[in-house]
């Protein structure tokens, strides 16, 4: 619905445009002794009318929509940009896309949001000499909000900031009492987030590398084809052939005659081929099983048929340059050109990255493409996307295609992670080494008295596979990071360690209240929402910024601002414990005297919440720790 007004008043737009140019025209005429208005315009007019009258429909509809109950989460951000949208073209109808600037604030006590758009929109009347001062725009924009539900106050601070306090009423009617009622079995699945596609681990299974493994193979299990050779310790095995391949001319031309061989489907070499990669295959899902990662695996070899379609499709084009016996395709942007053909006559990882993207826009018909690959691919994937582009595979305005990249792990030594032999480290060993330490402190804790030991199990590898990953996602990606084991199992701080350990607690305050599911859905139909208490209002507001925050990391694909809301929201939360009692007990015979239902509710909100942004990170938490 959004999109269809969008698209309909850019239109009208377009059409206003269209008639203030013929009107001009017509004026000029009618100056110059021609005759009367051309019917062209006329049409326009006739048409002009139809759309406003339509849109104004649409308007209507959409508002309608808007009130209607909904058991998702608003976003506040996007809303106040629609009211302020419509008060900045209501308030400058002749500006040309005036910008709008609605952000969260930095400082909470001067507004929760704040509207920048009055230094934009003078700076932009003034190049029509029209010189007004931003604070005269923003009392301009004020007097032309339109009635809405979100807005309680706004105030004008300096040169045209336009601070915004959002209403009570907007942050009681449009979540907590859904939130809060929702059944916790559902929690994870509840909030609608636009995460849902095919996750391709693209492999590189057919090039040079392979060509060593196989002809070391060859050497070293001539059998292979009768009996199935002991390679369990594959990262060993290829370490055998690499040096091999670095030392030895011989054995490096058997490489490369392997690579062939395999790129002809030879049976001998592809049954080679297929056992190193069950070998690997199996190495690799030990990992994904523990992290609970769900993957296609679709490597190199999967766009072999491909490639030379794409050669030739790029020649028909006439986009190749034959450089030295290499076929080149230079690409907007670009000073180093790709290479789609080597001169020996072979494919490369540009010919077989051309063929892959190909076959996820055209066969597939993807809307989004997300490649995450270090950061030292980036040149690379620039290139790709561009002959995509040039060849007409994909318009980016309409599909998104985009390489989150990554930096380095690094030790505590700052320097590359490896081990004290200097060799890489094996995720599968870390993992194993997190699940020890992790154990160690829960046992430290006391944690084994108290819990069983299948919920100690469940501790364990909760605290070790998130803490693993949270250390990675927290960071911004971009960036190197230092990898800590002592950092990532402190409770305290920004760690997955104290966010888990908080999520338990707040699971825990209806257990020790006595309070079940169904009284709790029962009270989110019944009880009214009370936000008088400062602490209340403050946890109120950070939960309702949830949206914005899963909004920001779609577009820009950084997730650790997300894990930055998490820690934000639990520490909230620990304010607002602190200070407003949601049970009251007898101090000395611990029974339940009182229970604030609308503070239960609040609670469950930020379980709710915690719980969907660990999904969304690829953390489970448990309900007892």
């Amino acid at each position: 619905m959004d999109a269809l007004v969008a698209r309909c008043s850019a239109r009208l737009l377009q059409q206003e445009k269209e008639i203030k140019s013929l009107t001009a025209e017509i004026d000029q005429l009618k100056n110059c002794g021609y005759l009367e208005a051309s019917p062209n315009l006329e049409q326009l007019r006739e048409e002009n009318l139809k759309l406003k009258y339509r849109l104004n429909i649409l308007r209507k509809s959409l508002q309608a929509e808007r009130n209607k109950p909904t058991k998702n989460m608003i976003n506040i951000n996007r809303r106040l940009q629609e009211v302020f949208g419509c008060a900045i073209k209501a308030a400058y109808p002749d500006l040309e896309n005036p910008p709008l600037i609605v952000t969260p604030s930095q400082q909470p006590k001067f507004g929760d949001y704040q509207c920048n758009s009055a230094m934009g929109i003078s700076q932009m009347l003034k190049t029509k000499e029209q010189k007004v001062n931003p604070r005269e725009i923003a009392e301009n924009i004020t007097r032309h909000l339109p009635n809405n539900e979100c807005i309680e106050k706004v105030e004008i601070a300096g040169p045209g900031m336009i601070q915004i306090y959002p209403s009570n009423n907007c942050i009681d009617d449009k979540f907590f009492l859904k939130l809060g009622g929702e059944k916790r079995a559902r929690e994870g699945k509840q909030l609608k987030f636009t995460h849902i596609g095919i996750r391709l681990n693209h492999v590189g299974d057919w090039g040079t590398q392979f060509g060593m493994l196989i002809a070391h193979l060859q050497d070293k299990f001539p059998d292979y084809l009768t009996v199935s050779p002991p390679i369990g310790d594959l990262q060993a095995f290829y370490k055998e052939s690499k040096k091999r391949f670095d030392t030895e001319e011989e054995f490096k031309k058997r490489a490369y005659q392997c690579v062939v061989n395999l790129q002809s489907k030879n049976p001998d070499i592809i049954k080679a081929w297929k056992l190193i990669c069950d070998v690997s295959r199996e190495e690799f899902n030990k990992i994904y099983d523990a992290l609970d990662i769900s993957l296609i695996e679709r490597g190199e070899s999967f766009y072999q048929d491909r490639m030379n379609a794409i050669v030739k499709e790029f020649e028909d084009k006439g986009f190749v340059q034959v450089d030295d016996g290499r076929k080149i395709v230079f690409v907007p942007g670009c000073s180093i050109p790709l290479t789609i053909v080597k001169s020996d006559g072979g494919y490369t990882y540009d010919t077989s990255d051309l063929a892959a993207i190909k076959q996820r826009l055209v066969e597939e018909k993807a809307d989004m493409i997300i490649y995450v690959v270090d950061n030292g691919q980036s040149m690379h994937f620039q290139a790709i996307f561009a002959a995509a582009q040039m060849i007409g595979w994909y318009d980016p305005k309409v599909t998104r295609v985009s390489h989150a990249g990554f930096g380095v792990v690094l030790g505590e030594d700052k320097k590359k992670f490896k081990t004290r032999s200097g060799e890489t480290v094996r995720l599968i060993d870390l993992l194993e080494e997190g699940l020890k330490r992790s154990m160690d402190k829960l046992k430290e804790k006391e944690r084994d008295k108290v819990l069983t030991a299948e919920e100690l199990k469940a501790a364990q590898t909760s605290v070790t596979y998130g803490c693993i990953k949270y250390a990675d996602l927290s960071h911004n990606r971009l960036n190197d990071y230092i990898f800590s084991f002592d950092k990532m199992l402190d409770d305290r701080g920004n760690t997955a360690a104290y966010l888990l350990y908080a999520f338990t607690r707040i699971r825990s305050i209806a257990r020790l209240a006595n309070i079940d599911e169904e009284m709790l859905r029962k009270a989110a139909r019944e009880t009214k929402i009370i936000l008088d208490h400062e602490k209340e209002w403050k946890l109120g507001r950070c939960i309702l910024r949830f949206p914005e925050i899963l909004q920001k990391i779609l577009d820009d694909l950084f997730l650790h601002t997300l894990c930055d809301y998490i820690y934000e929201l639990a520490t909230t939360f620990t304010e607002f414990y602190d200070s407003c009692y949601c049970v009251e007990k007898d101090r000395q015979t611990g029974e339940v005297l009182k229970v604030n239902m609308w503070r239960m509710l609040l609670c469950e909100a930020v379980a709710a919440v915690m719980a969907k942004g660990f999904d969304i990170l690829g953390i489970k938490p448990v309900q007892r720790m």
